[in-house]
């Protein structure tokens, strides 16, 4: 396993597996629809042949890729193992804190000044994560809490919009969130956020004022 996880990280590092290097593999098995292992070598081979050729690449198919480990090899034993030579103790305490402290610091950050940070500006109210089994059961990310009630609020990209089978996500989303709304009295909103430059804003900023009026909604009931 451990060996695997190394040549798999030196491969997708310097890029062996891309088509500059062995072909649109997955374009071209598409094409050739094999039916067994050796249909695919085969079909492979004569396709890399051509692209060698095109290149002006005086190698077989075989001959390339025996090459291409062998400079696989060269990176790993030479480079990598002079990289990790190079790693010390006190290099692995300071990545360690790090990642747990200031990198974690930095993207809890980050969500708190992006979506559900805008929300809470534009809203004046407290918004808090929801518990893992209101993700679970109800897909809701965040809650407003209204006078013993709750408001649900999921946040996805706009690309969600283009996801295959949006109808049927759809479906599972509406009958989820109206459980919430019978079990804990608000309706659930979902916010489409947008990446502008470098920083992710609200795409359906209407979708405010509706949060506003459920939030009043929900107070005039506690009032009657």
């Amino acid at each position: 396993m451990g060996k695997e996880w190394i040549l798999n990280i030196a491969t997708n590092r310097w890029g062996y597996n891309k088509k500059k290097y062995v072909g649109p593999v997955a374009e071209w098995i598409r094409e050739a629809s094999p039916k067994n292992l050796e249909e695919w070598k085969e079909r492979y081979y004569e396709k890399l042949l051509e692209k060698l050729k095109s290149e002006g690449v005086d190698l077989t198919p075989d001959e390339y890729l025996e090459n291409l480990g062998q400079k696989l090899y060269v990176k790993i034993s030479e480079v990598l193992q002079s990289e990790i030579s190079e790693i010390t103790q006190e290099d692995c305490i300071s990545y360690i804190k790090e990642l747990v402290l200031n990198r974690t610091y930095e993207g809890y950050r980050t969500e708190i000044d992006t979506i559900y940070g805008q929300l809470a500006d534009y809203l004046g109210v407290e918004i808090r994560p929801a518990p893992d089994e209101w993700d679970r059961l109800y897909n809701v990310d965040f809650y407003i809490e209204v006078d013993g009630k709750y408001i649900g609020l999921q946040i996805k990209p706009i690309t969600y919009k283009h996801t295959s089978n949006i109808h049927k996500w759809e479906d599972i989303l509406k009958r989820t969130h109206e459980k919430f709304k019978s079990e804990f009295g608000g309706s659930v909103f979902i916010v489409f956020s947008i990446k502008e430059k470098d920083k992710k804003v609200i795409y359906n900023k209407e979708i405010v004022e509706e949060i506003r009026k459920e939030i009043e909604r929900l107070k005039g009931e506690q009032g009657k």
